[in-house]
């Protein structure tokens, strides 16, 4: 195969992946179409391009240089060129793979995780993945066997989006925008994409936006072969926790199981460091980084002038405490601005308004570090979201009445409450009486949904509420709870998590954010191995009384300052309430109520009229729904 390997090195300057596959001929792929998908994300990779064609598969990657600078250009193959790998993230734990499969008469040409994946298919096919701890979205092309191995990691980390022409190409790309550069990628909207999107603030997986575009999901694999159909195999899940860890066996292991999950995260070839908000668990991740390396940890931090936003003083605590070199800088929370860019980098809609921030403090990092660890899934393995605590008291209660009771009850009540967004967390309680009027699926459902139910029967127009036919996002939440490991209230939640959630927003949030800023950022804690064993906690071990991640709080006192495991969660805000009464009042209005979306038919322009109204005047603060609606609207616009 040396004469049809191509290595295209590019001149434009975390990784991308993208491909073309021609399933039901032997048609050569277009070279000049392929280098056009590829440079589209080149983004994710400025160091590098390579790419790969074999008549009717051709294989390409954007790459970020992190380990073996320079002998890591992909494609990478085997030792007879007949296998062929474009990889996107980082396996962890390839280095005791390549002593592995050496011993068993492999032969290694670079010192780059990626030959780990060519070589562990030649030896384990398919189990290759069981081998593997990283993230990673790749792509393998099995000249032997005329296969081509597509697969996604555990959790989501990293992204991967495909699709199937009408003239037989499957097409597969790290981003959407990379597939709708081909141009006969069907761009048709999903019908079911809005209401899926006002409930989630994002579109679930398996779905996107379009009707015939997806995106592989977390733990799945694609094992396609000419004049075959594409089907995803599931190859790992949460297991369930068969027996529960008993509190000394917590205390004993945690920073132990953490430990190592974060020392395979320290393996690099470029400036690597930290995110440090402050919280607890960016400050966790630090504090053990500073005990697992010699040299001071590299952290950055961003602060707001707005004391209600800013958690710098906390993030300054522990990088004195650690002799950090920080690297901290106020940014107004006014920067409306990166909200077009934004728009652009995440391809669909998408609701969380903290990724303003998340884009910021990677920009930051990115001036002095090529890797970042952060603190992401601590609340999701650990329990630490104050919804998962209502819920647990609200099941109690939904536990102690029958449903039969509960239903008319509470659903009356609900119904003439008020939504009171003026008024103190307490008493806002229109939102659990309408749970508690449900079952727990329903229930958490309706606690994360951007726009409850109500809201969004309200809000789309008659004529889209035919077109769902009574659809809604719910089917998503049960068939997920449907398959949860456990029936115990607090662990389905978090199995739902894991499914929705984590790689829908948080994920994709972090994956955008720093790509486009080209940073890799690495999750200790959501290391699976990690996750498989503290998804065996006792639930009364993570939630104690109203204290959320209690466990893993208690570990971790030798090593964070109680004033900062103690204290009151805060995130990444932003004033988007005062944006939409102030400075982006005129922008909101032309763009909600322009043609595009007045004619989408998704919605009743008159209580889109209403809202913008209500809100403007501070009779209602309608301030996430609008937000919701503009980032959708940003969307429909470029359609």
């Amino acid at each position: 195969m040396d004469d049809i390997r191509e290595i295209l090195k590019g001149d434009t300057y975390m990784c991308g992946i993208s491909g073309i596959f021609n399933l039901w001929t032997t048609s050569p792929v277009d070279k000049g179409l392929l280098q056009h998908l590829n440079r589209v994300q080149s983004h994710r990779g400025p160091d590098d391009e390579g790419y790969f064609i074999n008549t009717n598969i051709g294989l390409a990657h954007r790459r970020l240089s992190i380990i073996d600078l320079s002998k890591g250009q992909q494609p990478i193959f085997n030792e007879d060129n007949s296998i062929c790998v474009v990889f996107n993230g980082e396996i962890y734990n390839f280095e005791s793979l390549v002593a592995e499969l050496t011993n068993l008469g492999h032969h290694f040409s670079t010192h780059t995780d990626t030959e780990v994946i060519v070589h562990a298919w030649e030896e384990w096919g398919v189990r290759c993945l069981q081998r593997f701890r990283g993230m990673f979205a790749f792509a393998l092309w099995d000249n032997n066997k005329h296969q081509l191995f597509i697969a996604r990691d555990r959790l989501g980390k990293k992204p991967l989006f495909y699709t199937q022409t009408q003239t037989g190409q499957f097409v597969f790309g790290s981003e959407l925008k990379v597939l709708l550069a081909h141009p006969e990628v069907d761009k048709s909207l999903r019908t079911e994409m809005a209401e899926e999107y006002f409930m989630f603030g994002y579109i679930p997986e398996p779905f996107s936006a379009y009707k015939n575009i997806f995106k592989l999901n977390p733990g799945h694999y694609l094992l396609i072969e000419p004049k075959t159909s594409v089907k995803q195999e599931c190859y790992w899940d949460l297991p369930s926790p068969s027996s529960l860890l008993s509190w000394p066996d917590v205390q004993t292991e945690l920073i132990e199981r953490l430990n190592e999950a974060i020392r395979i995260r320290l393996l690099s070839d470029v400036p690597l460091g930290a995110f440090l908000s402050g919280g607890v668990d960016s400050s966790a991740i630090v504090a053990l980084m500073a005990g697992l390396q010699n040299e001071p940890v590299n952290t950055c931090a961003i602060g707001f002038k707005e004391n209600e936003y800013d958690e710098t003083e906390y993030a300054n605590q522990i990088a004195k405490r650690y002799q950090t070199n920080h690297l901290s800088q106020i940014v107004s929370s006014n920067d409306y601005n990166l909200i077009d860019k934004l728009s652009l980098a995440y391809d669909e809609p998408f609701a969380d308004s903290s990724a303003l921030p998340t884009y910021q403090v990677c920009q930051l990092a990115s001036q002095s570090v090529k890797v970042s660890l952060s603190g992401d899934g601590g609340d999701e393995i650990f329990a630490g979201y104050r919804r998962q605590r209502m819920h647990l008291a609200e099941q109690r209660l939904r536990d102690k009445i029958p449903y039969s009771v509960r239903r008319p009850i509470f659903s009356s009540l609900a119904s003439v409450y008020p939504k009171a967004d003026w008024a103190p967390k307490p008493l806002r309680a229109k939102t659990t009486l309408q749970s508690l009027a449900m079952n727990s699926v329903e229930a958490y459902a309706n606690t994360m949904s951007k726009l409850r139910i109500g809201q969004r029967r309200t809000l789309f127009s008659a004529s889209y509420l035919r077109q769902l036919n009574g659809y809604t996002g719910l089917a998503i939440m049960q068939e997920h709870a449907d398959k949860a490991p456990s029936d115990d209230p607090l662990k389905l939640i978090q199995y739902l998590d894991f499914k929705t959630w984590l790689p829908g927003d948080i994920l994709t949030k972090v994956d955008r954010a720093s790509m486009a800023n080209s940073l890799e950022v690495r999750s200790p804690l959501l290391d699976h191995s990690l996750i498989e064993w503290a998804y065996a906690i006792k639930s009364t071990d993570n939630i104690r009384g109203n204290e959320g991640k209690y466990a893993f709080k208690k570990s971790l006192e030798p090593y964070v300052d109680s004033n900062i495991l103690y204290r009151p969660k805060m995130g990444f805000s932003i004033p988007i309430s005062e944006w939409f009464r102030g400075p982006l009042n005129a922008t909101l209005k032309t763009t909600l109520l322009s043609d595009n979306m007045l004619d989408s038919g998704f919605f009743s322009p008159k209580v889109l009229k209403q809202m913008i109204t209500d809100h403007t005047s501070g009779q209602s603060n309608h301030a996430d729904a609008l937000w919701c609606l503009l980032m959708f609207a940003k969307f429909m616009n470029r359609q």
